[in-house]
């Protein structure tokens, strides 16, 4: 059995220590505001669904625009995009400081700034959560995210007691301010950041291309799409402790900012422990228990919750569901990682941040509505059902275990040597491969070929077909389609270590003297133009 890794043994690696150390600060201000924010709608609105849209319109933009982001962190410099995030929500947040200060903002335009910060934390998300893998060794990565996830919760812990603290003496205000100046640690940060460069011959893909390959991995990724599924559900359901909270703090103990703050201290406190105790609990439990575990604790918390009048016991429940929130989201996190090669981690990470944040943004606003028309009571007791439900899911939809799956590059492709002076940019591109396969390996040929096919497909691949000669039926070809030659040797240089093992398997059945005879050809339309065939109809005509 492999040696446990430490939960501190990313500290040992700088860079990761320096940009987590910087963002502990701007985690801090974020925290403070959005205290501020969501004390300050209960101050200009006396809806409880406009209270809770105030998380809702932090996690909209998560949900609407990781994709897009997810697709950038792969293609550009992940620290310039993570520079261009902070810059832009430090702009936004010292705007909505000057506003309130004016006393300007209205319940709407409050949402319209919460909802830009969202878009900030949108763009800067994906870069930073697939960087990650770039600071630290993939046997630390498990670790890595955990100890992001308490650095997280550390200032979850403290910064929204302090933020209530400054709202109840200097207003909302002075908790904008805060956070303004709190951005400043990580951009420094980056700014001194030298990461590695990542050099490629090829030209970069397009937004859309690069979004098409990201689906297309994702889309042939049974445990990717799993743990979308799991997080869309966890996100639904679980939302509903922390979007009602500040009128649980209003209207069921009857507290004030200071109260909140507190309350959501508490849950940070509770994140912390389960951050700390996540590398045990992953040796003594599988994944799919820990999750189920995880929505058991917050219904049962929930629950209580709903039905408790006092602060004290409000706060100790809370410990739970803080556990549970960063248990279950560092594992989803993790499993997504470690399912996917770096050519694309940002992409996946994206995809699973527009389920999960698409379901906390859903939910937020379900049980906001819910607490308007029947009480925050009825509202988190629902929840809870909701909870027990997406546990059950797990019955039929486990989560999966940690890989050991090597997605290093297999490097074993070699640009060919054309007769034909290509552009990057030319094609489409078809490719032929000939196997010859005796009878009695057909059965195990086919089996190989289907996980090939949903390998060719992953990695860039359209059009993929297998045909027998009709001829000479012991020749199987393997044809796919590529859109450019840059498609092509793209396509080739994502395969990676785990790949090699199927590819060898299909190799070792193949009869032939030499290996599998490859076809690489580019299409040519012979067909005239309509142009060319409306032009020639009217020269036909005046003659």
């Amino acid at each position: 059995m492999p040696d446990r890794i430490s939960t501190l043994a990313p500290f040992r690696h700088q860079t990761f220590r320096t940009i987590w150390t910087a963002s502990l600060a701007s985690n801090f201000g974020s925290l403070i505001q959005a205290v501020g924010a969501a004390w300050m709608m209960t101050s200009i609105s006396a809806s409880e669904d406009m209270v809770a849209l105030v998380q809702a319109s932090t996690a909209a933009p998560i949900m609407l625009f990781s994709l897009v982001a997810g697709a950038l962190a792969d293609s550009f410099n992940r620290r310039s995009l993570m520079l261009t995030a902070q810059i832009f929500m430090l702009v936004v947040s010292a705007t909505l400081t000057v506003f309130a200060y004016l006393d300007l903002l209205t319940p709407w335009l409050l949402l319209a700034f919460t909802f830009l910060v969202g878009c900030g934390v949108a763009l800067n998300n994906p870069s930073w959560q697939a960087s990650v893998g770039d600071m630290v060794p993939r046997e630390v990565l498990p670790a890595a995210v955990s100890i992001n996830s308490v650095g997280f919760n550390i200032t979850r812990s403290l910064g929204p007691a302090i933020g209530g603290a400054i709202v109840a003496a200097a207003g909302a205000a002075a908790a904008f301010a805060v956070n303004s100046f709190c951005y400043f640690a990580l951009i420094y940060a980056l700014f001194r950041w030298k990461p590695e460069k990542r050099d490629s011959t090829l030209p970069r893909e397009t937004l859309l291309r690069a979004l098409s390959a990201g689906l297309g991995y994702v889309a042939m990724s049974p445990n990717i799409l799993n743990v979308l599924l799991r997080g869309l559900v966890f996100g639904l359901s679980a939302s509903a402790i922390l979007a009602l909270l500040p009128i649980v703090a209003r209207d069921l103990v009857s507290g004030g900012p200071l109260t909140y703050g507190i309350m959501l201290g508490a849950f940070g406190v509770g994140a912390i422990a389960g951050a700390i105790g996540n590398s045990r609990l992953r040796e003594a439990f599988s994944s799919e228990s820990i999750v189920r575990l995880s929505l058991v604790g917050f219904a049962a918390s929930a629950a209580v919750i709903g039905a408790s009048s006092s602060t004290v016991l409000t706060a100790i429940v809370l410990l739970v569901p803080g556990a549970c929130w960063v248990l279950a989201l560092s594992l989803f996190n993790t499993t997504v990682q470690l399912s996917t090669p770096r050519w694309v981690v940002g992409r996946a990470l994206s995809f699973y941040q527009t389920a999960t944040f698409g379901g906390i943004a859903g939910g937020s606003w379900l049980w906001g509505v819910l607490s308007d028309a029947f009480g925050v009571s009825v509202a988190l007791t629902l929840s809870s059902f909701a909870m027990l439900a997406g546990a059950l899911i797990g019955l039929r939809l486990p989560l999966p275990q940690f890989g050991d799956l090597n997605l290093d590059p297999l490097n074993r492709f070699n640009e060919p040597l054309l007769k034909l002076d290509l552009q990057p940019r030319s094609g489409p591109i078809v490719n032929m491969v000939d196997y010859i396969i005796a009878d009695e390996d057909i059965p195990k040929f086919l089996m190989l070929m289907s996980q090939r096919r949903r390998i060719r497909i992953r990695d860039g691949a359209r059009q993929w077909a297998l045909m027998r000669d009709l001829e000479h039926p012991e020749i199987w070809t393997e044809t796919y389609h590529t859109a450019t030659w840059a498609d092509y040797v793209r396509h080739n240089q994502r395969r990676t270590q785990a790949d090699a093992e199927a590819w060898d398997a299909i190799r070792a059945l193949h009869r032939g003297e030499e290996g599998p005879r490859v076809h690489r050809m580019i299409e040519r339309q012979a067909i005239p133009t309509s142009d060319h065939v409306f032009h020639k109809a009217h020269v036909d005509l005046h003659h």
